[in-house]
Order: C-alpha cells, then sequence, then structure tokens
C-alpha cells in the first residue's frame, strides 16, 4: 500500500522507507527534476532547448517533462535532434521510437547522421578501429563525435541549452570511474550543467536527471507510456563501467541512499576542483576549438580514422 494515499503500492523506496503508488510516485519524480532544474538554474524562459533524443527511456523521460514545462513558458521553444550513429542493429528500433515520442507529444525532431555528415558510420569505424596498434573503446569515438555533430547542429538552428538524459546511476558511476583514474579535470567538467568554460562554439548541456535513479527513470517512463528502445547498445558494455555499475549497486542494495550520498559527495568535489582551476583551456592547433592538449579529441580522432576527406 501506499505510505501516503494508501492507494496500491507500484514501487519501493528502499532509501526513504517509503512504498508510493502510480500518481504519488510520478507526482515525487516530476517534483525531483524541477526542483533539480531550479536549484541549478538549468533553463530560462527564453531558453530554445534542444533534447538529445536517442530513443531510449531516459531521453523519452527528458522530452515528456520539458515538454510539459514548456506549456507553462510560452517564450521558450523545445526540439529534439536524433543523431543516428549507424549502428545497425538499433538503427531502425531507436529512430522509430524517437519518431514516434516527437509525434505523439507534438515536438519538432531534428535527424542527423554519423553516415552523412562524416562518411562513415560507427559499425564501420569500429571494424577499420581493429587495425589500429591501440584502438580507443567503441564509446570514446561514438561520444566524441556524436557531441561534435549534435553541437553543430544545435547551433545552426539557434538552440540555447541541450538537454541529455543522463541520470543518477550514470553520473555517479562515470565519476567514480575518474576518481579511480585520478582524471580530476574531467570530474570538475561534471555537474548539472557541463563544462568549466563558456565558450560561443559550445551550447550548454545540462542535464535535468542526474538526481533520478536508473529503476525510477525506467518504471516512470512505463507509467506514462512513453515509447522508447529497451536494448542496450552493443556497444555500451565496457568492462570498467560495469564492474564500477556492479559495486555501486552492491552498495546501494546493503545501504540504501548511498547513491544519493555519493551524487552530493560528487558535487563537492565538483565545486572544490573548479575554484582550484585543474588543468589548462587552450585552443587546438588544428581546428581552434578550446581544449586541454594541443589537439581537440575530436581533430585527434578525425586523424587517427582517417576522416579527413569528409570533414
Amino acid at each position: 500500500m501506499c505510505s501516503r494515499c494508501n492507494k496500491k503500492a507500484v514501487i519501493e523506496l528502499k532509501y526513504s522507507g517509503e512504498f508510493l503508488c502510480k500518481s504519488c510516485f510520478l507526482e515525487l519524480f516530476e517534483k525531483r527534476v524541477r526542483r533539480t532544474i531550479r536549484v541549478n538554474k538549468l533553463l530560462k524562459n527564453t531558453d530554445k532547448t534542444a533534447v538529445a533524443l536517442s530513443g531510449g527511456k531516459d531521453s523519452a523521460v527528458v522530452l515528456y517533462i520539458l515538454n510539459e514545462l514548456s506549456k507553462k513558458a510560452p517564450r521558450s521553444e523545445l526540439i529534439a535532434i536524433t543523431i543516428d550513429q549507424g549502428i545497425e542493429r538499433l538503427q531502425k528500433s531507436g529512430l522509430n521510437a524517437a519518431k514516434s515520442l516527437c509525434k505523439k507529444l507534438g515536438v519538432e525532431h531534428y535527424i542527423y547522421s554519423f553516415w552523412e555528415e562524416f562518411g562513415t558510420t560507427l559499425d564501420e569505424i569500429v571494424e577499420g578501429s581493429k587495425k589500429l596498434e591501440n584502438p580507443a573503446p567503441a564509446c570514446s569515438y561514438c561520444g566524441v563525435l556524436r557531441r561534435k555533430l549534435l553541437n553543430e547542429k544545435a547551433r545552426e538552428l539557434g538552440v540555447t541549452k541541450i538537454a541529455t538524459g543522463h541520470n543518477l546511476d550514470d553520473e555517479i558511476q562515470t565519476a567514480m570511474m575518474n576518481f579511480i583514474r585520478g582524471d580530476l579535470d574531467r570530474i570538475a567538467r561534471m555537474g548539472p550543467l557541463v563544462g568549466v568554460i563558456k565558450d560561443k562554439n559550445f551550447i550548454p548541456r545540462i542535464k535535468p536527471l542526474r538526481e533520478c535513479p536508473e529503476n525510477e527513470v525506467e518504471l516512470y517512463a512505463r507509467l506514462r507510456e512513453l515509447k522508447f528502445q529497451s536494448v542496450r547498445c552493443p556497444y555500451s558494455e565496457d568492462a570498467f563501467r560495469r564492474t564500477v555499475r556492479e559495486v555501486v549497486n552492491t552498495i546501494e542494495e546493503r545501504h540504501p541512499g548511498s547513491k544519493f550520498q555519493i551524487l552530493k559527495s560528487t558535487d563537492r568535489l565538483i565545486k572544490t576542483l573548479r575554484k582550484k582551476r585543474f588543468g589548462k583551456i587552450g585552443k587546438c592547433k588544428i581546428c581552434g576549438n578550446p581544449t586541454s592538449g594541443e589537439i581537440c579529441k575530436f581533430c585527434e580522432i578525425k586523424g587517427e580514422l582517417g576522416l579527413d576527406d569528409y570533414l
């Protein structure tokens, strides 16, 4: 039974000792997202926001909630941008889910692909990288190219904020991986509003779901009957992240509320690191964009993969 209204419960929140029914859970979830946006000043009433819509549950939930909020801010604008990386096993299901959701919500939808913009697909990149002496994980190539394309297209469309679907589990897994590696610069760039510098070439990225556990995001999507792709990307199972995920889930199971505490600790560390200004930000020798090294990651990958003819 629901701890708040005595209706049939749909979820147990071990970290708070509550059982919640459908309506009480939806109210709690939406209130948490609105608080994250308000406290961190992620959005303005005049923003043109683009949701990075992958077709998965997280970005679907972000799009739904921001669409509801935009109805209360008539001067704001909301669109969705989907990047088709060219993963054969996911291409149709992800794109169809994204298209279906945008049609249902009446949100303008823009689709761009690696093939059209870079002359290749992620499947081809992964296959080609096997010939390299020290190939990077597929997610490294995908992440850099996807962020580059998303940022460029958002800028062309006059977007002022890009909203991503990173949830609580994503945030703390990334934080712990960076901490274990000793990568303080990456930790400093984390947070609800990504990055440590402002640059006219970069559209600010925000994370409205970063305080929402992954299982609650999925439940919200199902209760709201949002169509999403449930198949995990075949390239996403990085062994290190999988290990960190298992460790964090074990800690949470034995000590409920630990995930929220890890996020709070991470945020305190981010504030300290930003004050210390870890890492020197310069300009890429090739493209001129801000980078902590001599050459930005995009230009490194472009050269490594031989994409210069297309870019």
